[in-house]
């Protein structure tokens, strides 16, 4: 079967592309896929797109989106299949129509509520074209629908009967914990996102400020993902997220953080930024929304934390015994392996491809 991949980003830009599907494309391949990658936006093209201002050129980047997705319908029946992530251009259904229309079989692949609005003011002219409520047209059009996590799977059973659950994984031949050069005596308390998701480390602020005022010099923290995020009195300074010193960077924390808001938005999450620290053995601390309660059961493999008051508790829990941070650790990592690795899940993947071409 040959299968085109509609996506945003160039391969190992986006870690919803990297997580969802990148890290199967040779398996598939290895067993007779012939798989053909098409993304919007190139290196150059994707810095002015996130940067602020420049409406012009942001134009011009819609525009030669427009012309790339036009050569990918007049080739559509080509294909036996078509996947799509998310969706197959940044407003409209347009070209998910059109894709419909040819011989091949759609995939529609999400990891987030994206039928809802969730705002980045660099990026608000193109918000306001894009329409999240298109989500539910695009799902109906295809043949079959890969989601996250149950929630998402229940909103796209609403408009599709053909929907399958693939949570977001975990490749670990790539995850493996580094010894990094850093005082064995001071705990590193992180959080790894990106700038659009900074909001969500800052509800965790006020516990983190506690925890300072607590232990001093034992602990100091590390936030990864937003290369402009400060905050003096933690004596944060936030750095960029990069794929080549991903690992070596995540290495560096002893205990990893993922708070959440309890809102709609975040019950869509797939519980990512978690996985990937479970998977190095970190002990990880979520917030008890959505994915993260089936990820972690608490005190088990990891912690959940609530309120500022959970927070501190189970941070200090940590900080205070590296013989429990290990366990956790090790307990994390086999999740992973059992529920949350490719290896898990690759199988399970590669037939649902197959099931289509049937």
């Amino acid at each position: 079967m040959k299968i085109l991949f509609l996506v945003l980003h160039r391969k190992d830009r986006s870690p919803g592309q990297r997580f969802r599907h990148e890290q199967y494309l040779a398996f598939l391949e290895e067993n007779g896929f012939d798989i053909t990658y098409s993304n919007m936006l190139d290196a150059k093209q994707d810095k002015i797109f996130y940067g602020s201002g420049n409406t012009f050129a942001k134009v011009k980047i819609g525009i030669s989106a427009i012309w790339k997705r036009l050569k990918d319908v007049f080739q559509a029946s080509r294909y036996d299949g078509i996947f799509i992530y998310r969706d197959a251009f940044f407003f409209g259904t347009f070209f998910e129509w059109f894709f419909k229309l040819s011989k091949a079989k759609l995939i529609f692949d999400f990891d987030d509520s994206i039928w809802l609005h969730d705002k980045n003011p660099n990026q608000s002219f193109f918000q306001k074209l894009k329409n999240p409520a298109k989500t539910g047209r695009i799902i109906s059009y295809c043949n079959l629908v890969i989601a996250g996590n149950e929630y998402l799977a229940n909103y796209a059973a609403g408009h599709n009967s053909n929907v399958r659950i693939v949570p977001t994984t975990i490749d670990l031949s790539e995850y493996s914990k580094i010894q990094v050069d850093k005082n064995l005596e001071e705990v590193c308390i992180g959080w790894s996102g990106s700038f659009s998701t900074i909001k969500h480390f800052e509800t965790v602020i006020p516990a983190l400020e506690e925890i300072r005022a607590k232990y001093q010099s034992q602990v100091y923290f590390k936030v990864i993902g937003d290369g402009e995020y400060t905050h003096k009195e933690l004596s944060i300074t936030g750095l960029p997220w990069k794929k080549e010193t991903e690992i070596n960077e995540l290495s560096e924390l002893d205990i990893g953080l993922m708070p959440l808001p309890d809102d709609e938005w975040s019950q869509g999450k797939c519980g990512l930024k978690g996985l990937q620290y479970m998977a190095l053995e970190i002990p990880t601390i979520m917030s008890p929304v959505g994915v993260n309660t089936e990820i972690i059961q608490d005190g088990q493999n990891g912690f959940l934390a609530r309120t500022k008051e959970e927070w501190v508790e189970k941070i200090s829990l940590l900080i205070e015994s590296a013989e429990h941070r290990r366990k956790l650790g090790q307990a994390g990592r086999k999740t992973v392996e059992e529920k949350y690795s490719v290896e898990a899940n690759k199988q399970k993947y590669l037939d649902l491809f197959r099931e289509l071409g049937a």
